[in-house]
């Protein structure tokens, strides 16, 4: 995390969470989500705007963590901006050696593969559960036929829940009990 960061933390410890406004699709790209396209539906239905601005990209990469819900969040100065997942937290790119870096920039080192019922195949590893990126899919489909990953199959709907993370923190916002 931005030493920056840390320091708007402590000078503004009560700024209130955002939700919505942020989505990470499945090839690692960010989108910004404004009232029109959060009134438009749910992402990724609505995506919004795709991110291009290089070191707005790289500030929230740098800045890029989770709760202990299991709800990725990109941390702005003192506010959680919330990330909606079309996928999972991490987008896995890998190459011919089949070393692994995430769509962020972090390297990894692979613990175990997934494939779902549609055929995706992810990866858990020593900083987090993400999908394959689909440019990747040959150096991955490689380092499976050569045993340097073993898969297990599970159902796309399981791996939120077995792999602790939350695709939608504003979805499940909404479906808390209100207080009172």
């Amino acid at each position: 995390m931005d030493d920056i960061v840390r320091q708007a933390m402590a000078k503004w410890p009560n700024v209130p969470h955002c939700y919505g406004w942020l989505g990470l699709d499945g090839r690692g790209n960010w989108y910004m989500r404004d009232d029109r396209a959060q009134a438009a539906g749910p992402f990724p239905q609505s995506k919004g705007s795709l991110l291009r601005h290089d070191k707005l990209i790289e500030f929230i990469q740098r800045n890029y963590e989770h709760d202990a819900q299991g709800q990725w969040y990109f941390q702005n100065g003192p506010q959680r901006v919330y990330v909606e997942l079309e996928s999972t937290p991490y987008v896995w790119r890998v190459d011919a050696s089949h070393q692994v870096a995430s769509h962020t920039g972090r390297t990894a080192s692979v613990r175990g593969a997934v494939v779902d019922e549609q055929g995706h195949l992810y990866l858990d590893t020593d900083i987090g559960f993400g999908i394959v990126h689909t440019l990747d899919m040959e150096a991955a489909a490689d380092a499976i036929e050569r045993r340097v990953w073993r898969t297990e199959e599970l159902g796309l709907a399981q791996l939120p829940d077995r792999f602790a993370y939350v695709r939608s923190p504003a979805g499940a916002r909404e479906k808390e009990p209100a207080a009172g």
